[in-house]
């Protein structure tokens, strides 16, 4: 289901968690959202969380994943009360499976054919179909990529963002939304700062030490075109059985 470029993409699960209305209303079409956050910060919850949330909204999703496989997706997306058999089964949801750590290749590839990665996805028309194009974790589809690896060694980590940049632009000029996860600490700043520097929506993930707690929270870093007012942090937590809590607000 698209919507208008003045209406937002909803995420959804108002009577569930308040992550829609803390982030204003929902994503604007033809934006792209970077999130940021350290391993183990909680990006692949947040994606499922937007992933589901999206598709019970009536929109089409696409996700990639560089670490999971369609069963321990559907395992983990369980194990948060966020199921999504059915989505799949309709085809609202577009699962992916990359899988970079075995000849860097898309899963269903030959383990030997060392194909660039960043090619092969822009090349999967399928993939960007959907009204929201969800890639988690995109760095390691970066650090896998034989050309941007070649790019890196010359010192040239810019041009090849770019080239995907541009790419990128053309997908959200029809109105549709592409979401990134990154871990910072495994790019270079001139690999990834490209992207911070059109990110439409830029949220950081991070743990902070509160006394003797550990807490989550979403650090809102950019959000253009939002609807209504958006926190400039979100506590959460991500709970068994229950998914995105949100835990507290502070507006600057």
């Amino acid at each position: 289901m698209s919507v208008s470029r003045n209406e937002l993409y909803s995420l959804g699960l108002g009577d569930h968690d308040r992550l829609n209305k803390e982030l204003g209303g929902g994503i604007p079409p033809g934006s792209i959202i970077l999130v940021e956050g350290d391993y183990g910060a909680g990006k692949s919850a947040i994606s499922q969380r937007f992933t589901y949330g999206l598709c019970e909204e009536g929109h089409e999703v696409t996700y990639l994943s560089t670490e999971l496989t369609v069963g321990s997706f559907l395992d983990q997306m369980h194990s948060l009360s966020y199921d999504s058999v059915d989505h799949i089964l309709n085809e609202e949801l577009l699962f992916l499976h990359a899988d970079v750590s075995d000849g860097n290749t898309f899963s269903g590839e030959e383990a030997g054919d060392r194909k660039q990665l960043l090619k092969r996805l822009m090349e999967a028309e399928v993939m960007w179909e959907a009204d929201v194009i969800i890639i988690d974790t995109f760095d390691a589809i970066l650090r896998n990529d034989p050309k941007f690896e070649a790019l890196v060694r010359q010192n040239d980590e810019r041009q090849a963002a770019l080239e995907i940049i541009s790419f990128f632009r053309d997908v959200i000029s029809r109105g549709q939304c592409i979401m990134l996860t990154v871990d910072p600490s495994t790019l270079d700043e001139e690999a990834i700062g490209p992207f911070r520097a059109i990110a439409d929506v830029f949220l950081e993930l991070e743990m902070v030490e509160v006394g003797n707690d550990t807490r989550r929270q979403i650090s809102v870093l950019r959000f253009a075109g939002m609807g209504e007012q958006v926190g400039d942090s979100i506590g959460y937590s991500v709970r068994s059985g229950t998914g995105i809590v949100i835990e507290s607000r502070s507006v600057a």
